[in-house]
C-alpha cells in the first residue's frame, strides 16, 4: 500500500538513490583490497634474491616478536634483538663482493635533552642505548661522501610484541640490505642502516645518533621507517625539509602512497617519530617518514603479533623501499652537511613543500607550490568572473550582479548543507548515546557506523536543496528566454562550485598543502558542468540523460574521495580506542562525536559535489523519510553490538602501585586501573565480573563511592598521564613484591652540600633502583625554588602546572637500571626542594598475574608495576 501512495517522480527518486548505492558501492569494492594492500602479491621465501620478498622478511619479524620475549628497555630481549640484528648484517656482509665495502658497528649513546611532547615540557636523561649501524658503500667511495640514511627502532613499546611497531619496519631494511648486496647492484652513494634502540621512550637512541656518530654530517637525507598498526598504505606523513624528498618519492615509488595533507594534520596527532631528530630538532636533513597506518587497533597492544600483519603490506614497502633508494642515491642533490651549508643555492631550489597526492596506489600527482598558487587560485578566479562573462554572453540581458546573487546564494545554500551533514550525524550520535549503556559500538564493527551516520548526513545535505524553491531568484525569469529551474541549477552548481573554490584557496593562503582535494573536485565539477551543459545543447533537455553525463567525468574524483574518505574514517575509528578517557560530562560523548563529524566530512566530499544536479531527483519528503528510517534502524541495530572483541580490544592499563620508604620500606599498595576511551572502568567491570569479584567490587559501584587514583600515582607514565582520566584504585597487599624485592629505589645525598655566597645551595643526589631489574623508566617530579640541574646542558625546561599543582619540573630517565644515576639539583633559596621518584618496573607479582589473567580476550591489558618514594631536600 505504501508503493502504491508513491508518485511517479518519488518511485524516480528511489531508483536514482540505489544506483547511487550502487556506483559507490562499486567504488568500495575498488579501493577496499587497496587500502588493504590486497592487489600486492607477497613473494615467497623462494623468491629469486635479486626480489624483495615479504615472506623472508616475516622469518625476521617472527624472531622479534615470537622467538625473543620482549623488546623494550630494560629486559633481556632488547639485548637479543641487537644480538640478532647484528648477526644478519654480519652474514650480509660475509656475502657482499669486492665491489662494495660494508662497515658494521655497535655503539652505546648517552645523553640528556630538553623537548616539547604531547604539548608537555619535560627533560629526558639517557645512558646505554643501543645502536646498530651498518653502512654500504663503493669501494672506491670516501668517508665524507654524501649518504642516504635508513632508520627503523627495534625496541617495543610496553607490554607488546612489537610485530607491526616496528619489528615489521626493521624486518623490512634487512631485507632491504640483503636485497642490495644479493642484487650485485652498487650503490654509486653510501647507505647507512640505523637500527636504533630507544625510540619508544621519545626518540633517544635517534637523539644519540645525530649527537655523537661520526656519520651524521655526511647523511645527505633519509627515510624513516615506521608503524602506527599492522598494515595498510605505508604513507609519506611527513616530507622535507623542502620538496626534494617528495619529488624523489613520487619519480620513483612503485607503489604510490603519499598525501601532502598528512603533512598539516600529523603535528596536532598526539605522538612523535625519529623523523624529528633527523630533520628539525637536531638536524636540517631532508627526508621522509613513511608510516604503516592501518591495523591501529593492534598498535601498542599484546595483539600486535605477526599473525595480525596485513598480508602485502610488507611487500609493497619493500618494494618501495628498493626503488626510492636507487633514486637518492642516483640524485645530484644528494649533499652532505658541509655541502649543503656551503652551497644552499642547490637546496634553494627545493625550499618550499609540494602539493603531492597518489591515486589509488596508481600513479603520483605532484606539483610545486608555485604551480599551487597558480592552480588552486584559478576556481576562485572562474567563480568571481563567471557572473560577467554570462552577462556578456547575453549581451547584457542579465545583470551581473543579479547572476552573482544567486551564485552566492547557491554557496550559501551548499555551506548550509555540508554543515548539516555534518550536525545531523552528530546529533544522531548524541541521541543514541543518551538511550545506550555503553559507547563506541561502531569500534568493533566499522561498517555499522558508515550504516548510522551516512543516511542522516545525506539527509542534511538534502534539507537545502528542498527549500530553495521557497527563495526567489534574484535574475527575472519572466525577462529571460530561460526556465526557473535552469537558472536554478546554474545558481546552485556555481555556488557548490564556489564553495570548494573557496577552500581551496584558503588551504592556499593559510600555507597548507591539502588543497588538492577540493581543487581535485572543483576541476572534476567544471568539467561535468561543460559536459551536461554540451548534452542539453546537441540533445535537448532530457534530465536522466544530462544527469548521467553530469555523474560521469565525476567519477574518477569521486573514486578518489571515496579511497581518500575511507581510509581517513577507518584511521579515525581505529584511533579512537587510544585517544584519551576525557572527563565527563564531554568524554561520554567524544568518540562518537568525532567519528559522526568525520563521516559527515567525507560524504560532503564524496557526494555533495553530486547535488547541485542530482538534487532534483533525491530532493523529495519521501526519500529523505526513507533515509531517517535507515538511520533509525541503524542506531536501534547497533545497541545490539557489542564495542569490542579480539581484533579490536579495549585497552585497560593496571599498575600495581607501591609507595615506597627507606629503600626497604612498602607504605602503601594499591591496584590502579585506567582506560584510554569513552567506556569508564565500570562498564569493564559489568562484563568482566571475574575481576570485579577479585577485587571485591560489588554492583553497587560509582565514581562517587569508589576510591579515585590521583595523578600523582600515574607520574610513571608522564606525560601520557593526562590521557586517563577517572582511574580507579584497590588496596592489596605487598608481601610478595617483598619476597621478591630486598630493596626499593632510594634517592639520597652522596656527599656534602654545596652553599653559595647568595644563598643558593647545590644538593648531590644519588639513585639507585635497588633489586629492581626490568627497569623501564623512572620520572622525577621536581617542585620547590629550582633554578639548575646537571642534566641537558644544565639547561631547565619549562615548568609543568600539574593539574593546579605546584610549578614542576619533569625529569624521565631511561638505560642500565643496574647502574645508579648521580646528578646535582641547585636552589635559588633555602625553601626546600620535593623530588617524587617514579619508577616503572614491568616485573608483575603473583597475584597482579593472577589478576591480569582474568580479563578476557577482547579486552588488552598494559600491567606494570610502579614503585613510587617521596624526598625533601
Amino acid at each position: 500500500m505504501a508503493l502504491m501512495r508513491l508518485s511517479k517522480g518519488d518511485i524516480s527518486g528511489f531508483k536514482f538513490l540505489f544506483a547511487l548505492a550502487t556506483m559507490y558501492g562499486l567504488m568500495t569494492m575498488l579501493v577496499h583490497p587497496i587500502l588493504y594492500m590486497k592487489f600486492v602479491k607477497p613473494l615467497g621465501i623462494d623468491a629469486p634474491l635479486d626480489r624483495f620478498s615479504e615472506a623472508r622478511a616475516v622469518q625476521h619479524i617472527r624472531v622479534l616478536s615470537k622467538d625473543i620475549d620482549g623488546r623494550q628497555e630494560g629486559r633481556a630481549g632488547l639485548r637479543e634483538a641487537a644480538d640478532y640484528i647484528k648477526g644478519q648484517l654480519e652474514m650480509i656482509k660475509a656475502r657482499a663482493g669486492s665491489d662494495i665495502r660494508i662497515e658494521i658497528e655497535e655503539t652505546v649513546v648517552n645523553g640528556s635533552f630538553n623537548m616539547m611532547f604531547l604539548g608537555y615540557s619535560i627533560s629526558l636523561g639517557y645512558r646505554n642505548h643501543t645502536n646498530i649501524v651498518m653502512r654500504i658503500s663503493p669501494a672506491n667511495s670516501k668517508d665524507s661522501d654524501p649518504s642516504l640514511l635508513l632508520n627503523a627502532h627495534f625496541d617495543s613499546p610496553l607490554g607488546s610484541p612489537g610485530a607491526g611497531d616496528c619489528g615489521s619496519c626493521v624486518a623490512s631494511l634487512l631485507e632491504v640490505a640483503r636485497l642490495t648486496v644479493d642484487s650485485s647492484w652498487v650503490p654509486p652513494r653510501p647507505i647507512i642502516f640505523l637500527f636504533n634502540g630507544a625510540e619508544e621512550l621519545f626518540m633517544l637512541a635517534a637523539h644519540g645518533f645525530m649527537k655523537t656518530h661520526k656519520w651524521r654530517d655526511t647523511i645527505g637525507a633519509f627515510i624513516n621507517v615506521e608503524a602506527s598498526g599492522s598494515g595498510g598504505p605505508d604513507l609519506v606523513c611527513q616530507s622535507g625539509p623542502g620538496s626534494w624528498p617528495s619529488r624523489i618519492y613520487a619519480q620513483s615509488a612503485v607503489y604510490p602512497m603519499a598525501h601532502s595533507a598528512a603533512q598539516d594534520v600529523f603535528p596536532v596527532i598526539p605522538g612523535d617519530t625519529d623523523y624529528r631528530m633527523f630533520s628539525q630538532d637536531y638536524g636540517n636533513i631532508p627526508g621522509l617518514d613513511i608510516i604503516f597506518l592501518l591495523g591501529g587497533y593492534f598498535y601498542h597492544t599484546s595483539y600486535d603479533t605477526i599473525e595480525k600483519l596485513l598480508p602485502g603490506s610488507i611487500q609493497a614497502r619493500g618494494d618501495n623501499l628498493f626503488s626510492i633508494i636507487k633514486a637518492f642515491t642516483n640524485s645530484s642533490t644528494l649533499q652532505n652537511a658541509r655541502d649543503r651549508e656551503s652551497f644552499p643555492a642547490t637546496a634553494n631550489n627545493y625550499v618550499d613543500q609540494d602539493v603531492f597526492f597518489d591515486y589509488l596506489t596508481w600513479f603520483m600527482i605532484v606539483y610545486s607550490r608555485r604551480v599551487a598558487l597558480i592552480l588552486h587560485s584559478i576556481p576562485i578566479a572562474i567563480f568571481l568572473t563567471m557572473p560577467l562573462f554570462l552577462c556578456l554572453l547575453y549581451s547584457g540581458l542579465r545583470s551581473w550582479f543579479a547572476i552573482f546573487c544567486d551564485f552566492t546564494k547557491g554557496l550559501l545554500f551548499h555551506a548550509t548543507g555540508v554543515i548539516l551533514a555534518i550536525i545531523f550525524p552528530i546529533l544522531f550520535s548524541i541521541i543514541r548515546l543518551l538511550f545506550s549503556s555503553h559507547a563506541m559500538s561502531w569500534f568493533a564493527h566499522p561498517y555499522l557506523a558508515f550504516m548510522m551516520f551516512v543516511p542522516c548526513s545525506l539527509v542534511g545535505l538534502l534539507i537545502p536543496r528542498i527549500v530553495w524553491s521557497c527563495f526567489p531568484l534574484s535574475q527575472e525569469v519572466s525577462v529571460l528566454k530561460t526556465s526557473r529551474e535552469a537558472l536554478s541549477d546554474e545558481a546552485r552548481f556555481w555556488g557548490a562550485f564556489g564553495y570548494h573554490a573557496i577552500f581551496t584557496f584558503a588551504y592556499l593562503v593559510a600555507g597548507l598543502s591539502g588543497g588538492f582535494l577540493t581543487f581535485f573536485l572543483s576541476a572534476s565539477m567544471l568539467a561535468s558542468w561543460v559536459s551536461s551543459r554540451l548534452a542539453v545543447k546537441y540533445y535537448g533537455c532530457q534530465l536522466l540523460r544530462s544527469t548521467v553525463i553530469y555523474i560521469i567525468p565525476l567519477i574518477p574524483c569521486l573514486t578518489y574521495g571515496v579511497y581518500f574518505g575511507g581510509f581517513l574514517v577507518q584511521f579515525v575509528i581505529e584511533k579512537m580506542g587510544m585517544v584519551g578517557a576525557v572527563p565527563p560530562p564531554y568524554g561520554y560523548f567524544l568518540p562518537d562525536v568525532m567519528v559522526a563529524a568525520t563521516i559527515g566530512v567525507v560524504t560532503g566530499l564524496c557526494v555533495g559535489p553530486l547535488i547541485p544536479i542530482c538534487g532534483n531527483w533525491l530532493a523529495r519528503s519521501s526519500v529523505l523519510q526513507f533515509l531517517l528510517h535507515l538511520t533509525v534502524l541503524a542506531l536501534a541495530l547497533s545497541s545490539q553490538f557489542f564495542p569490542y572483541s579480539n581484533d579490536a580490544p579495549k585497552r585497560v592499563v593496571l599498575q600495581h602501585t607501591f609507595i615506597t620508604a627507606d629503600a626497604n620500606r612498602v607504605v602503601d599498595s594499591t591496584y590502579d586501573f585506567s582506560v584510554v576511551d569513552s567506556n569508564s572502568l565500570l562498564f569493564v567491570f559489568k562484563y568482566v565480573p571475574e575481576v570485579a569479584k577479585e577485587l571485591h567490587v560489588g554492583s553497587e559501584l560509582s565514581f562517587e563511592t569508589a576510591m579515585l587514583s590521583h595523578w600523582e600515582s600515574w607520574m610513571a607514565t608522564y606525560p601520557v598521564t593526562f590521557l586517563f582520566s577517572r582511574s580507579l584504585k584497590f588496596p592489596t597487599g605487598s608481601d610478595d613484591v617483598l619476597k621478591q624485592y630486598r630493596y626499593f629505589p632510594h634517592l639520597s645525598e652522596y656527599k656534602p652540600r654545596t652553599i653559595f655566597s647568595k644563598g643558593s645551595r647545590r644538593v648531590y643526589l644519588e639513585l639507585s633502583f635497588g633489586s629492581l631489574e626490568e627497569v623501564w623508566v623512572t620520572v622525577l617530579n621536581i617542585t620547590g625554588p629550582l633554578s639548575g640541574w646537571s642534566f641537558a646542558d644544565n639547561i631547565l625546561p619549562a615548568p609543568e602546572i600539574i593539574r593546579g599543582g605546584p610549578p614542576s619540573y619533569i625529569l624521565r630517565l631511561s638505560g642500565a637500571s643496574h647502574e645508579n644515576w648521580t646528578f646535582w639539583l641547585e636552589a635559588s633559596n633555602s625553601e626546600k626542594l620535593r623530588v617524587q621518584v617514579s619508577v616503572l618496573d614491568q616485573n608483575l607479582f603473583g597475584p597482579a598475574k593472577k589478576l591480569k589473567s582474568l580479563f578476557p580476550d577482547w579486552v588488552d591489558v598494559i600491567a606494570y608495576s610502579s614503585f613510587i618514594s617521596n624526598y625533601i631536600f
